[in-house]
């Protein structure tokens, strides 16, 4: 793929988060699924690294290395003619500069950094230090020439018992993260509070990303509540995980 072409997908992802409130970006895993969300219409996808590491064998949490996810989602980007974005986790120890052109490469053209450090304990980055990971990203984009879609993740309603307790602090590091260069941000764990995804959308002034459930979530109910970009994690997989079940059931007898 060349770095053209792969301008031409950035450019293009750009335009689809601004022509589609929410826009929905399947979460993939292969190239199978890859090419069925395409031909179910979809215009754009994401890879979930959760997904990625089922379908592998591995274990998410950054159980596998850079280099072992870009050879997997190489051939899932280069079999379809849309744009895809790939969640790289917290970035498999990785510094911005090396992570966004590792991406590039395979013609990734958005990227999902996460603010749990699974490589370090699963500690959480601070606010300052995870915005200073997103504006390293955005530095790195900008330097390559590719208008690369970043969506900041944080994990703080994930790790809180209490998800409302945390609301303030989240809200300031998702605008840290839009500060530092952010196209999107995604609180991670709240997509079931109508309450805390209105704070969150409108308390930042780019999409706010939610993870939904393909079939049990509603997309209306996300439009109304104001969430700019929709992806599954590993919901969809999981969803597939249930019908093929219900399938087979009667067949292992």
């Amino acid at each position: 793929m060349t770095l053209h072409t792969t301008v031409e997908r950035a450019q293009r992802l750009k335009q689809l988060h601004a022509q589609h409130q929410p826009l929905v970006l399947p979460t993939v895993w292969d190239v199978w699924s890859a090419r069925t969300a395409v031909a179910a219409g979809f215009p754009a996808l994401t890879i979930g690294s959760h997904p990625l590491a089922d379908s592998r064998g591995a274990e998410d949490h950054e159980g596998q290395t850079f280099e072992e996810v870009l050879a997997a989602v190489a051939p899932i980007i280069a079999a379809v003619d849309v744009p895809v974005s790939v969640d790289l986790e917290a970035g498999y120890g990785q510094k911005p500069a090396d992570l966004v052109t590792g991406l590039l490469e395979v013609g990734g053209v958005g990227l999902n950094v996460e603010d749990t450090v699974h490589s370090e304990g699963g500690r959480v980055r601070g606010t300052q230090e995870h915005a200073a990971y997103i504006a390293g990203l955005r530095a790195a984009a900008d330097d390559a020439g590719v208008p690369l879609w970043v969506n900041g993740r944080t994990d703080l309603f994930l790790h809180a018992q209490d998800a409302s307790g945390v609301l303030d602090e989240a809200i300031e590091r998702l605008r840290s993260l839009e500060q530092a260069g952010a196209d999107s941000v995604y609180p991670v764990g709240i997509q079931d509070d109508d309450e805390l995804l209105t704070a969150v959308t409108g308390a930042v002034g780019v999409p706010v990303n939610s993870t939904a459930h393909p079939v049990k979530h509603d997309l209306d109910r996300f439009r109304r509540l104001g969430v700019g970009r929709i992806t599954y994690g590993p919901l969809l997989q999981l969803a597939l995980t249930d019908s093929m079940k219900d399938m087979l059931g009667s067949w292992t007898s």
